[in-house]
């Protein structure tokens, strides 16, 4: 019987632990990789404005709205929704929704923006709202902020004043938009933006590993339950890692979040901390609302049929905080 400590054995050994040695170095240089990755690019921090008339404005939009009335793969209920009062408006809103949404999350908010005397424009997200629900999947950033900044343009036109309003992953592209558009962004209104995920979705250690392998199509795709795709929702993630919060922007004039403490979709820190860091910037104070855990609403603060018969109420709140008239 061979002896324990035997030369072959001693170099059995030897071999292994060389092997476990080389694929630990792999594993640890493979994670150094995907942290050191970059995540900017110049076409998530470069906007380009453009200036729109009232008529060339709102003729774009109705463009919009018939090529999605004419395409079938656009479901009725989620084409985009131009509001107009025939003519220029002192102030105009732009109202981005949420990932896996469409424009009708926004049915009830946009209407009281419109009976206030604002035009009002809503467009559909790229691969929204359409026949195929995974079509989402393929989003890509730069197509996502190239939407935002193209909307911004379009609404320039309908008022004299402008903001945005953004949910979710819009929130992102609003947040974006202030950051990147100081020439047209006058009110931000941001609820539950998405700029991380909540620790218990993914923890904060897994967060940019995901960009990179699921945001830059290193693995292949996956889709959870909930029918969120990993890829798509690094996009957001992405673009929310390529802000420039130090930026100043000199025509903001108010700034507001809203969150609710049954959202256990976003990071609702991190949903107060960058706006926060946002409006610091521009010499502006962030109020801060929170919808208490009692009303039962979650991660979607907006759409009419989540809100309990509430709709009217949260309206009103979430247009003065828009507007900088109320406080918290």
């Amino acid at each position: 019987m061979a002896q324990q400590n035997s030369p072959a054995r001693r170099t059995a050994l030897g071999r292994i632990g060389i092997t476990l040695s080389a694929l630990l170095a792999l594993v640890l240089l493979a994670v150094a990789v995907l942290y050191a990755w970059p995540l900017g690019g110049s076409d998530l921090q470069r906007a380009t404005p453009k200036t729109f008339t009232f008529d060339a404005a709102v003729g774009q939009a109705q463009q919009v709205v018939a090529a999605e009335t004419a395409d079938p793969a656009v479901r009725p209920e989620c084409r985009s929704v131009v509001m107009s009062h025939g003519a220029k408006t002192t102030k105009a809103v732009l109202l981005l929704h949420g990932y896996t949404d469409c424009p009708k999350q926004y049915a009830s908010l946009a209407k009281r923006y419109f009976d206030e005397g604002y035009n009002v424009w809503v467009p559909r997200a790229p691969r929204h709202g359409v026949t195929d629900e995974l079509a989402h999947a393929k989003l890509e950033a730069g197509e996502l902020v190239s939407y935002a900044d193209d909307a911004l343009n379009l609404a320039t036109g309908l008022g004299d004043e402008v903001g945005v309003v953004g949910i979710s992953g819009g929130g992102v592209l609003a947040t974006w938009l202030a950051d990147r558009r100081p020439d047209a962004v006058r009110h931000l209104l941001l609820l539950s933006p998405f700029y991380k995920p909540n620790s218990a979705q993914a923890p904060g250690f897994v967060v940019k590993p995901t960009i990179v392998l699921f945001g830059f199509h290193l693995l292949p795709d996956k889709v959870n339950s909930a029918g969120f795709s990993f890829a798509a929702l690094s996009q957001y993630l992405r673009i929310a890692r390529n802000l420039d919060l130090d930026h100043r922007n000199p025509q903001l004039a108010s700034v507001a979040v809203v969150t609710s403490a049954n959202d256990d979709f976003i990071d609702r820190q991190e949903a107060v901390a960058v706006p926060r860091r946002l409006a610091t910037s521009s010499n502006r104070t962030l109020v801060v609302h929170e919808l208490p855990a009692e009303l039962g609403i979650g991660h979607d603060v907006v759409e009419p049929d989540g809100l309990g018969g509430r709709a009217d109420e949260l309206d009103g709140i979430y247009f003065d905080l828009y507007e900088g008239t109320r406080k918290g």
